[in-house]
């Protein structure tokens, strides 16, 4: 462990450095790695993992499109691609990657599997933390760790091909064979992240709700319908209103702030801009933090978890959310967004 400070406080982390790919596959060379899900996390760490050299199979559902995605990124079925139930037979470690709604419906299948000395993985503490509401209870006798990565599959996917990596969280939140540790952060620089840090399975699904609904996905997407629309309404033309909105953020000061942070980003902009920025920064702030400390209140009272629950298990809830993001896509800003995309130069 290295330790690093953060803005003035000291953080214990792990880098590849301290625990290189060599010293991963060495510490699981005797486990059979089972993906269980082939959706959102399941490709990137699978593949992520097969191409640093471990062993590792994917369980899926036959003849769904995630089955056929499977055979097209190169895994066969009856060597590497099993039927889900089969993959938690030969899995010593189960990387149980179905979406919280397909881990809550797998679970009495998953279970049964889990003999002593296995290992339950998950990127994401909801299944464990909120486990008055998904019954999903480990037995005793096996090792129940997490590495969560600080973003989409997709992203964990692409970012290693490019010889990258995407940071992780990692938690342990049953340890039966006393080596759980060493496997958790095996696993972690096996699947590809840059670098790892330790949290709780709670504090990773506290953190990550919050986040989802609020800078990462909803708040994001609701600030930015707020100022498309008031410049819409004050005669500005569609793509002017999203290149202001959207286009200048994702292709130019988005990437300003990731390669040296804020200050960067204003001090890269016009003094102009810097004077505005700073003067409604804090007005911003101060506006939307009510709705952080609701928000955070009621990811930690569990009762955005019993409405996600609620909602995924209707038996139409996928064709409801996408009728809801149809109305995103189907809106006037984003469909200009598709019109400005078109227009990028190709090179």
């Amino acid at each position: 462990m290295a330790t690093i400070n953060f803005g003035g406080v000291e953080e214990q982390v792990v880098t590849r450095e301290e625990f290189p790919l060599d010293k991963a596959r060495e510490t699981l060379k005797n486990e059979t790695i089972a993906v269980l899900g082939y959706g959102v996390q399941g490709p990137g760490q699978a593949l992520n993992l097969k191409d640093n050299g471990f062993n590792v199979i994917v369980g899926q559902r036959k003849n769904s499109p995630t089955w056929q995605k499977a055979l097209d990124d190169g895994w066969v079925e009856g060597e590497t691609l099993f039927e889900l139930e089969e993959a938690c037979k030969r899995g010593t470690i189960l990387q149980y990657l179905l979406s919280d709604a397909g881990q809550i419906a797998l679970w009495p299948t998953v279970k049964s599997h889990l003999t002593e000395g296995k290992t339950l993985y998950f990127s994401h503490g909801f299944g464990i933390t909120y486990k008055e509401h998904t019954n999903i209870i480990p037995p005793d006798n096996v090792d129940v760790i997490l590495v969560a990565p600080k973003g989409s599959g997709t992203s964990l996917r692409r970012l290693f091909v490019a010889g990258r990596g995407l940071n992780s969280s990692f938690a342990i939140d049953q340890d039966a064979s006393g080596k759980a540790r060493e496997k958790v952060v095996a696993l972690g620089i096996g699947v590809g992240s840059g670098y790892l840090f330790e949290t709780t399975f709670k504090k990773e699904v506290f953190s990550d709700l919050t986040g989802e609904r609020g800078i990462l996905m909803g708040a994001l997407a609701g600030v930015m319908e707020s100022q498309y629309n008031v410049l819409r309404k004050n005669g500005h033309s569609p793509s002017e209103a999203f290149n202001e909105t959207v286009e200048e953020l994702t292709e130019s000061l988005i990437r300003l702030v990731s390669e040296n942070g804020m200050d960067w980003m204003y001090a890269n902009c016009s003094t102009t801009a810097q004077r505005g920025a700073l003067d409604w920064k804090d007005k911003f702030r101060d506006a939307v933090n009510p709705v952080f400390e609701q928000l955070y209140d009621d990811v930690a009272s569990g009762r955005e978890a019993k409405v996600v629950i609620e909602a995924n298990s209707q038996p139409d809830y996928r064709a409801k959310l996408n009728e809801e993001l149809k109305v995103i896509n189907d809106s006037e800003m984003w469909q200009t967004g598709a019109q400005v995309r078109k227009l990028r130069p190709s090179n």
